[in-house]
């Protein structure tokens, strides 16, 4: 299959490489890198709802100036290549046609729930990220990993596993570490570009998001909702809401912790755990992810959506 997928790109002149909707460090790095292999050849969609949301935390990513938005989306492609995808709910309306009907697609991914909606599905359940699949896969296909691609794919791991605090950091992930930062890129740099590089604004949201917390069943239960007026309120990009749950879960006592955010598409579902399978949760409602780490969408308004999460949440721990 690595074989097929390198003879796919290196034969097509027209290549889109597809991040997930509200991208997050894991699909930007990985499509940056993919990109910086690929060349002038691809285009890079960052799927974001609003055009001018930029997630602004990774604009240091090669490449992702250059990207393509929902209004300067070409029609035409003969290579997709969805990237960190867990299923093609995560792709909006507009390229999951341009997705669908193209001759040749494919999906590299690392979530466990991923079935596959590729015509090539190169999925690796359970990985520590798409960035690791992918350094993998250049590996097993002998590809030289430039420095640029070094940046996009050390990004990857580094987001996309807690700045290597969960326990999808295996040995293997620290050994890819190493060799991505014997290739010259400045890991410090990177993890103060991702993590200590903040405007005022999303900090004074993320304060009254986690300010209006609700905490029940003894603590194991943590959730807060996020409101359009809250959104508005401060300007809140996409990219405002990472963290917050994972802040939620850190709180002495808490099993189970997620947020819901309204969107014009229904509520945006981020769960995250200790102990219990998140997916158990999400599965219910469509939606997948990891062990520790999954999400759903759930078209309902933003109470009515906590109320059925809730509902779930409190079943499992009981």
């Amino acid at each position: 299959m690595e074989r097929e997928i390198l003879n796919l790109i290196n034969n097509s002149s027209n290549v889109l490489i597809i991040t997930h909707i509200n991208p997050d460090g894991d699909t930007l790095g990985s499509s940056s890198a993919l990109r910086s292999y690929i060349g002038d050849r691809a285009d890079i969609l960052i799927q974001i709802e609003d055009n001018f949301n930029f997630p602004l935390t990774y604009n240091f990513l090669p490449y992702l100036n250059e990207a393509v938005n929902l209004s300067t989306l070409k029609d035409d492609y003969d290579l997709v290549i969805a990237l960190d995808c867990a299923s093609i709910d995560r792709i909006l309306d507009k390229p999951r046609k341009i997705f669908e009907a193209c001759r040749n697609t494919i999906v590299i991914d690392h979530h466990k729930t991923n079935k596959g909606f590729g015509k090539i599905n190169y999925i690796k359940g359970g990985i520590s990220s798409t960035g690791e699949v992918l350094f993998d896969l250049f590996e097993k296909l002998n590809i030289k990993i430039t420095s640029q691609m070094a940046i996009g794919l050390y990004s990857a791991i580094l987001t996309d596993t807690g700045c290597f605090k969960y326990e999808s950091a295996t040995p293997h992930t620290f050994e890819i570490a190493q060799k991505l930062s014997e290739l010259g890129i400045n890991t410090s740099e990177i993890a103060d570009l991702c993590y200590t590089n903040k405007p005022k604004n999303l900090i004074l949201f993320q304060s009254e998001v986690i300010n209006n917390a609700q905490f029940i069943l003894n603590d194991k239960i943590a959730y807060t909702l996020i409101t359009k007026d809250i959104i508005e309120k401060y300007s809140a990009k996409d990219e405002y809401t990472e963290g917050i749950c994972e802040t939620l879960r850190s709180v002495r006592n808490v099993e189970i912790a997620f947020v819901i955010k309204e969107t014009d598409f229904g509520s945006k579902v981020s769960i995250r755990t200790k102990e219990i399978d998140a997916t158990k949760i999400s599965s219910e409602f469509n939606g997948g992810g990891h062990k520790r780490a999954s999400g759903c969408t759930i078209k309902e308004p933003v109470n009515r959506a906590a109320e059925k999460i809730l509902q779930v949440a409190k079943s499992l721990l009981n």
